[in-house]
């Protein structure tokens, strides 16, 4: 990739290069706020990609994808939809934390990437894809899946629903994770839980048909 803001790459990059230039990609302004840049982790020989929005509060201290409140209902999720997480591959759309300050307290809350934004990224998900090859990439929610199949891709009306990509022989889209924790009592949230596991289990199902 060459153009403002974006690290020189080996004519052939791996993962770890990709890992380490993302470090140091200024395409848009949301680095200087970061604590890092997230990339993606899991097999190179994955089938199957999950793709979500962005790194949040923990992802970005930590340094890895899914390891906040939204990771631990993605792991509970596969495992009950009978997919190993050891398995598969995550990323994000967006590798830096987009964030305001919380109005008390020193809580950073999580701002939605703009399309400027997720543009910028999009060289990294892309070649993210590339190298892995999948069989199947599954979008988390409204900002992956227009990032991947489209600006016009609703996932309230197509989750669950294995749809025609170039990017992979399937893809498929599903909420994110982190909607399930915004729902507003208990009895909503076991029923947008159900909802994300029975997606995923067309996930699993498209998964054993590619091995």
């Amino acid at each position: 990739m060459s153009g403002p803001g974006y690290p020189k790459l080996p004519a052939k990059p791996s993962l770890p290069d990709l890992r380490d230039a993302v470090q140091r990609c200024r395409a848009c302004d949301l680095w200087a706020r970061a604590t890092q840049g997230v990339f993606g982790e899991g097999k190179r020989s994955a089938k199957v990609i999950f793709v979500g929005e962005q790194p949040g509060d923990q992802e970005d201290q930590q340094g890895h994808p899914f390891v906040g409140p939204a990771g631990r209902i993605l792991d509970e999720g596969l495992a009950d939809a009978g997919i190993d997480r050891t398995t598969v591959y995550v990323t994000n759309a967006v590798k830096h934390f987009k964030w305001k300050p919380a109005p008390r307290g020193k809580r950073r809350i999580h701002e939605k990437p703009n399309a400027t934004e997720v543009a910028a990224c999009r060289f990294w998900l892309e070649t993210e894809i590339q190298l892995v090859r999948p069989r199947l990439i599954v979008a988390l929610g409204a900002t992956a899946a227009q990032a991947l199949f489209g600006r016009t891709f609703k996932v309230t009306k197509q989750r669950g629903k294995p749809i025609d990509t170039p990017l992979a022989p399937h893809g498929i889209a599903t909420v994110h994770p982190s909607s399930i924790l915004r729902a507003p009592d208990e009895a909503s949230r076991r029923q947008e839980y159900r909802a994300f596991v029975k997606d995923l289990k067309v996930v699993a199902k498209l998964m054993a048909v590619e091995h």
